[in-house]
């Protein structure tokens, strides 16, 4: 019980609430907690802080899956969103998203952007865009390869490659749709193949990425 409470005070260090509606709130992380390693776990020695418009933001460049979450933190199901920047050059350089259903740093689902593909001039390349994840049985290799297309979307419209972009990432019902921008349609729509039916939330990045303003609004 006492490290049960313990946990719960860490996170309540790291989150402010605000109402979202009768049913709903919207949980804010303190990301200029996440280099201190104050409530998050996972990667936090390849995080910096800085800022987007006077906020908070964690910019990630190390090479290698980076994930950072949050400490005694349950999210099963709702919305996630958040702005991020990658860099559309050189590629392979820039992944940058968010993970969920964390149990470690290798057990988790993860939903990301390729930014140096969103407006690739090869059509194969720009499908690329956006990826769902389910580690470590769903690697994106293992997806592309087995199931070609399905996990893994354009972005229409594209946005900058190397500008701030928004994400929405809804999951329910063992479903993920992911909106980009203001846009009304989904531009990735999937079933989990994760089995697991909780879990943290974090921020994942492979290379550089910064990530700001993330929000969690649970279904209640």
């Amino acid at each position: 019980m006492k490290i049960r409470m313990l946990s719960l005070c860490m996170t309540a260090l790291v989150l402010t609430c605000r109402p979202c509606s009768s049913n709903a709130q919207t949980l804010t992380p303190d990301l200029k907690t996440v280099p201190e390693g104050k409530g998050w776990k996972g990667s936090i020695s390849a995080t910096k802080l800085t800022e987007k418009d006077g906020a908070a933001a964690i910019e990630f460049n190390k090479p290698g899956q980076n994930v950072v979450w949050l400490d005694g933190f349950e999210f099963s199901a709702g919305t996630i969103e958040f702005d991020a920047k990658g860099k559309s050059a050189p590629p392979q350089s820039s992944f940058v998203g968010v993970a969920f259903r964390v149990a470690e740093a290798a057990t988790h689902d993860a939903v990301y952007f390729r930014p140096f593909n969103f407006r690739a001039a090869d059509a194969e390349r720009k499908s690329h865009a956006v990826q769902y994840v389910s580690e470590p049985q769903w690697p994106w290799q293992k997806l592309r390869q087995e199931k070609p297309g399905q996990f893994e979307k354009p972005i229409e419209p594209a946005p900058d490659g190397d500008g701030w972009f928004h994400a929405k990432v809804v999951v329910e019902t063992r479903q993920v749709k992911v909106f980009v921008n203001e846009a009304k349609e989904p531009s990735l729509v999937v079933n989990e193949l994760s089995d697991r039916a909780g879990g943290s939330v974090g921020l994942w990045c492979n290379g550089y990425g910064v990530i700001a303003n993330l929000k969690i609004t649970p279904n209640k």
